[in-house]
């Protein structure tokens, strides 16, 4: 995990800034900025000029703002946020468009979006976090501390395989709707209670909602807290991130985006996604309140994009980000150890899997072979890039879907958001070659 760094003689050979010099420009820019400002009013220069306004960070800010802007008017995109940290410094933090398009309310800096199962890369660094807190083994059985888990042949899952999505278990509880997400002791029992489709440990299937349950039953029977409030007390709070939850709180809700549904995958694509939340109409119930407050670790978290970029950062830092120390850079080595790289029995793709994080170019748009973090459906992302000392994050309100191949006479598929965001950042600051 240590981090590659940049030859400063090579790069000014070439004529490129090294790292250190774009940070340090991008703090010069903002830095003149605001004392421009204080002369103007007098007044001492601020970090930001009001709640929620976006940060004078320089250039990059502005370029990838455009792109945003440019997404917004072109596609059927509704509101986008993208923050970026470079050695543990925020360079970018842009957004554009609308919270709630019925209201005309914008989107800014302390907008909040549900993501999907781009949460699940913040439910793993929790994991790991509880496993260093109370020295546990990944390979200690789940029953040991859930025995209910062990019923029809389950016994021997192991905190492994529910890191790793090969439990057994993909599918959502018998007689499952939206609705029982509001109640995490139904969702657990219901779980609990299921037949594994696959044997125990011998086939990835991905628990796309029911990674979240499984993981933070187990992380709640040791240690007492839910994880929603491990998060806060463990990560969130010693890095002054105060927009990543797990259950939003009541006071908090009206940061959160209004998702609009993009038009629905093909039927037999949804009905063979056997373990999602809420299928192709993600939007119908992840707006309503009483959801927004619960705790859906696997697929249901709600962030803005510098809150996850931070703990990204602090991920691509080795543990520690502004002096404060999350976990030890030997924790996250253990969790970033790939564990599986094959077809996966739900989504018949191919994906390299960690203990929780996904692995290399699986975890977002033009990530390195050393990074991890995890996508979400609908199109956000984050990951951190230990070798470029970078941490990012992606949210977006408007949710798209498989929407199956085109026709021929259609051309190619239109690029993600996703994409076009990540080339932006890249380029604007210089990561690219």
């Amino acid at each position: 995990m240590a981090p590659v760094r940049t030859d400063a003689r090579r790069d000014s050979a070439q004529g490129r800034l090294t790292r250190r010099q774009l940070i340090q420009s991008l703090a010069v820019a903002g830095t003149a900025t605001a004392l421009v400002g204080c002369e103007a009013t007098g007044g001492a220069p601020a970090a930001t000029a009001e709640a929620g306004a976006q940060l004078d960070l320089g250039e990059a800010s502005e370029k990838v703002r455009a792109t945003l802007d440019t997404l917004v008017r072109d596609t059927p995109e509704v509101g986008l946020q993208v923050a970026a940290y470079l050695d543990g410094e925020l360079v970018v933090d842009a957004w554009a468009g609308l919270a709630d398009e019925a209201t005309g309310k914008p989107v800014d800096g302390d907008t909040v979006f549900t993501l999907s199962s781009t949460t699940k890369g913040v439910t793993a660094t929790c994991m790991h976090v509880f496993v260093e807190k109370h020295q546990l083994d990944y390979d200690m059985p789940i029953v040991k501390i859930w025995p209910e888990f062990g019923a029809h042949g389950k016994e021997g899952a192991t905190l492994r395989h529910a890191l790793c999505h090969r439990t057994g278990v993909p599918q959502t509880p018998v007689g499952y709707t939206p609705e029982w997400l509001s109640d995490w002791d139904r969702m657990c029992r219901g779980i609990a209670d299921l037949v594994p489709m696959y044997p125990v440990g011998e086939r990835t299937a991905y628990h796309s909602l029911n990674f979240g349950h499984i993981n933070g039953e187990i992380l709640r029977r040791v240690d007492g807290r839910t994880i929603g409030q491990f998060l806060q007390d463990e990560i969130c709070q010693p890095l002054g991130i105060d927009a990543i939850f797990l259950g939003v709180p009541e006071a908090e809700l009206h940061r959160v985006a209004v998702l609009k549904d993009a038009p629905p995958a093909p039927a037999e694509y949804d009905a063979r996604m056997v373990g999602e939340p809420a299928g192709s109409y993600v939007a119908r119930y992840f707006n309503r309140p009483e959801i927004q407050k619960a705790e859906i670790p696997g697929s249901g978290g709600t962030m803005n994009a510098r809150g996850l970029a931070r703990h990204y950062a602090m991920l691509a830092n080795g543990g520690e980000l502004d002096g404060v120390r999350i976990m030890p850079e030997a924790r996250i080595r253990a969790g970033a150890e790939l564990q599986s790289f094959e077809l996966d029995e739900v989504y018949r793709v191919r994906v390299r899997r960690a203990l929780g994080w996904r692995l290399g170019r699986d975890t977002g748009p033009l990530a390195s072979p050393q990074a991890m973090g995890h996508v979400g459906g609908g199109g956000s992302f984050g990951y951190a890039d230990p070798t470029r000392r970078l941490g990012i994050g992606f949210a977006k309100n408007y949710f798209t879907y498989a929407s199956g191949p085109r026709a021929a006479n259609q051309g190619p598929p239109p690029r993600s958001a996703s994409a076009v965001v990540a080339e932006a950042v890249f380029d604007a600051l210089g990561l690219r070659s």
